[in-house]
């Protein structure tokens, strides 16, 4: 499916978005109902878990889902948005289509029915997006070492940084010391997957922080 456009303009906030992305997860056939269970904002794009329940009192039967205890399933559905000359637009994907954003929040995968089939598009996106999820956020003072070397601008590599920060007016963002040069970089959060915490610091002021962090080394 393509891009679908409000042009009358009625989505203009965020209270505005959920209401539609509730009334597009909401909705009946001859035979099922579907609504929404809860939906989730990340970045620009939606995602959702939706429930699909039978009308009567047959159960329902699905070539992809395992039917739940209570005879339903739940799927999950991703709906990019944007604004295009002060309309809002969207597009709508469900997960056995494989789509590309895969950053669901756990809280979203965990409401979802199981998968009949191990190799499908939709067993591939959960992961993607547990593999996102699992990305640690660094503390100030972290020391990292990447999955592999980042090629940075310059063609110079770095692997080993440190988290920390630059201020921008009044606002702290997050940047990278690199530990052979000294150089900070920013670096996504997708360059993040599979780095592991090398050594933290911690503060002189902060003796219960210091036993704790202690008492996991040992």
């Amino acid at each position: 499916m393509g891009w679908l456009f409000y042009t009358d303009r009625r989505v203009q906030t965020y209270a505005d978005e959920k209401a539609e992305i509730t009334r597009l997860c909401t909705f009946e056939t001859d035979t099922r109902r579907t609504t929404l269970v809860k939906a989730s904002k990340v970045g620009s794009t939606w995602y959702a878990a939706a429930k699909v329940e039978s009308l009567y009192a047959a159960p329902l039967e699905d070539r992809t889902y395992v039917i739940d205890k209570d005879g339903s399933f739940t799927f999950g559905a991703v709906f990019l948005t944007r604004i295009d000359d002060g309309c809002w637009g969207y597009k709508d994907m469900e997960e056995s289509a494989g789509p590309c954003e895969s950053r669901a929040p756990l809280s979203i995968l965990n409401l979802l029915s199981e998968l009949k089939d191990p190799d499908s598009y939709a067993h591939a996106w959960r992961q993607r997006c547990r593999d996102w999820a699992a990305i640690p956020d660094y503390a100030e003072g972290d020391k990292i070492k990447l999955v592999a070397p980042v090629t940075l601008s310059d063609g110079s590599t770095c692997q080993i940084v440190t988290a920390t920060h630059y201020r921008r007016g009044s606002q702290k963002r997050r940047c990278y010391r690199i530990e052979e040069t000294g150089s900070l970089v920013r670096l996504s959060k997708a360059s993040l997957a599979g780095s592991k915490l090398i050594s933290r610091e911690i503060a002189e002021s902060s003796a219960v922080l210091a036993e704790f962090f202690a008492g996991q080394g040992a």
